[in-house]
């Protein structure tokens, strides 16, 4: 009766014996039922429905007879008890419906478990290992989240996030390697204020996922994905993260319109992408043309197949994608949608950051990577005729380019110059032939891709 694993057996059959004539709840529907300090010893639980159910310093709950309930499992059993599960390990357990308000579960493993309608009111998940759990419905009111781990956590549009307590989350668990993984906020100086953090995951709530495992073609995922936007406008396709997973594999996670069917979304979408995949370059090119959003995203999936990590969060549209800002520590962030429109004087000032760390020319009269980006840059903030959206575009690429001038000689770099400067030329195209960035564009480009090894 001390729940000694080695007598299990003989346990359940002094268990099962005991609770013949005893309180039966079998079958019933205990939603909500308050056991508070009740005795349970020789109760029959089978088959019962325990949503939310109340287990607070409960006697003898060891002692019922729990069928498949999550009550069959002694761990969870204390904690229900007492309320404490600080530190304790309940990975791919099936807590579904499970009463945990107010428990402390500080630093606590829930690595592939289901807490679907759950209740963790006001509990204390700090430092929590939520790996792939599953809070489908689940109440996480007053919960504290601050250094929890959420790496492909299943959040919906039915979890309730009100009042979550939380000043920094980490997008993945930690290793030896990277013990400090994806910090958000991204500045360790900085901490969500209060409410901050709903309104920050608040964009994957109810995602498509669509997982690509190998030989991923860039410009038949940006083709592919324009297409699903446009024939199905009422699933609101927005794009809020791109991942990177292996050497070449990719996930690209759309937030949708609530009740969309998802499983339709991805069926058409791979039916289409694996019939573009196998279309030649050149029959590709015909269907992009000069379609700027198809380019913003294919150069999106390229980058992201660079990267070591890549994690894109944020409200972009399929119909306006833009601004596209490749950092050092290898996020992209900036993407901006419909309602927003970057901040020119911060995104050029990144800009001369990233060429002043690039080498003078070491001749006067014959001008460098440096100093043609200069140009560019001029050029761009000057123009009359580019709009302001338009010109955070072409300035996120000329810093791009400025990244990349670094190596210019390495095989990776040139081709994310090729495909900046590409960008770039589907900017300028629709701009009058007497624009002076035209003139700037036709004599500048073709110099930078020669000092990219590009012709």
């Amino acid at each position: 009766m001390k729940g000694d694993e080695k007598y299990s057996l003989i346990r359940n059959i002094a268990v099962t014996f005991a609770a013949t004539g005893g309180t039966s709840f079998r079958y019933a529907d205990l939603t909500g039922a308050d056991f508070t300090q009740a005795t349970l010893k020789n109760t029959d639980l089978r088959n019962t429905i325990l949503i939310c159910t109340h287990w607070h310093q409960a006697k003898m709950l060891d002692r019922v007879r729990p069928g498949l309930t999550y009550l069959q499992n002694s761990q969870v059993r204390q904690l229900l008890v007492t309320g404490q599960g600080q530190d304790k390990n309940f990975d791919r357990q099936n807590l579904r419906g499970i009463n945990l308000k107010k428990a402390n579960l500080a630093d606590t493993s829930f690595i592939g478990a289901d807490l679907s309608e759950a209740n963790l009111q006001d509990a204390d998940l700090s430092r929590a290992k939520l790996k792939q759990i599953q809070l489908d419905g689940t109440d996480l009111t007053g919960v504290t989240l601050t250094g929890a781990y959420i790496e492909d956590w299943g959040i919906t549009n039915t979890t309730k996030l009100h009042g979550v307590r939380c000043e920094y989350v980490y997008m993945r668990v930690p290793t030896k390697e990277n013990p400090d993984p994806l910090r958000k906020p991204d500045n360790n100086k900085e901490v969500f204020a209060d409410g901050d953090f709903a309104d920050f995951i608040k964009p994957i709530f109810d995602t498509l996922d669509l997982y690509h495992n190998q030989g991923v073609d860039p410009r038949a995922v940006a083709i592919a994905f324009k297409n699903l936007a446009e024939n199905h406008p009422e699933a609101e396709l927005e794009i809020v993260a791109m991942e990177k997973r292996g050497d070449d594999k990719i996930l690209l996670r759309a937030k949708t319109a609530a009740g969309s069917d998802k499983s339709q979304l991805s069926t058409e979408y791979f039916d289409d992408y694996n019939q573009l995949k196998a279309l030649s370059q050149s029959q590709q090119l015909l269907l992009v043309e000069k379609d700027k959003r198809i380019i913003s995203l294919e150069n999106m999936v390229d980058t992201a197949l660079k990267q070591p990590k890549f994690y894109t969060q944020g409200d972009t549209n399929m119909s306006n994608i833009s601004g596209i800002n490749i950092e050092g520590s290898s996020n992209v962030s900036g993407i901006a949608g419909n309602n927003s429109v970057a901040n020119l004087g911060t995104i050029s000032g990144n800009v001369s950051i990233a060429l002043t760390q690039l080498p003078d020319s070491p001749d006067a009269e014959k001008p460098g990577i440096k100093e043609l980006l200069s140009q560019l840059q001029d050029a761009i903030i000057q123009s009359t005729y580019l709009p302001e959206e338009e010109k955070a575009e072409a300035l996120e690429q000329v810093k791009t380019l400025a990244e990349a001038g670094k190596n210019p000689q390495e095989s990776t770099k040139q081709k994310t110059a090729k495909t900046a400067i590409t960008m770039l030329k589907g900017i300028f195209t629709g701009l009058p032939a007497v624009a002076s960035l035209v003139e700037a564009g036709n004599k500048l480009l073709p110099a930078i891709a020669k000092l990219f090894g590009l012709g």
